[in-house]
């Protein structure tokens, strides 16, 4: 047996101290930057994501709710992801209604926690538009 440093160990402390030395790395909060991120107007939305291309495709609204329904069956495990995609489900003219449905519906292929995690976070976007208005 040697005494060879592993290098990823290594290189591991060193990132760490990197890290240390950025005094903006104790102040960085996921939730602030989160909300710098902005919603994608639903014009812009349409043209990406929607039918503009294609006539007889899914609209933006559809392709969005889609999205929501696969993020809820990961297990609506990113967070800030999803909470993005309600945002922009709402911008491209989803309702409330709309996005608990979709939630809901995945409850039968993703089961009971993943569909509570995900209406737990769509509910923090509708209690924040509340706020809002």
């Amino acid at each position: 047996m040697t005494d060879t440093p592993n290098p990823f160990e290594a290189l591991l402390r060193q990132a760490q101290e990197m890290a240390k030395a950025f005094p903006a790395v104790d102040a960085f909060s996921p939730k602030v930057f989160e909300a710098m991120m902005g919603t994608m107007p639903s014009e812009m939305m349409e043209m990406m994501f929607g039918n503009a291309i294609n006539k007889d495709g899914l609209d933006a609204r559809t392709r969005l709710l889609l999205t929501l329904a696969g993020l809820t069956m990961q297990g609506a495990q990113n967070e800030v992801v999803l909470r993005q995609t309600v945002r922009h489900a709402l911008a491209a003219g989803a309702t409330e209604q709309h996005i608990k449905e979709t939630i809901a519906q995945m409850s039968v292929f993703a089961g009971i926690p993943a569909m509570t995690r995900a209406l737990e976070l769509a509910q923090q976007v509708f209690d924040d538009n509340e706020g809002d208005a």
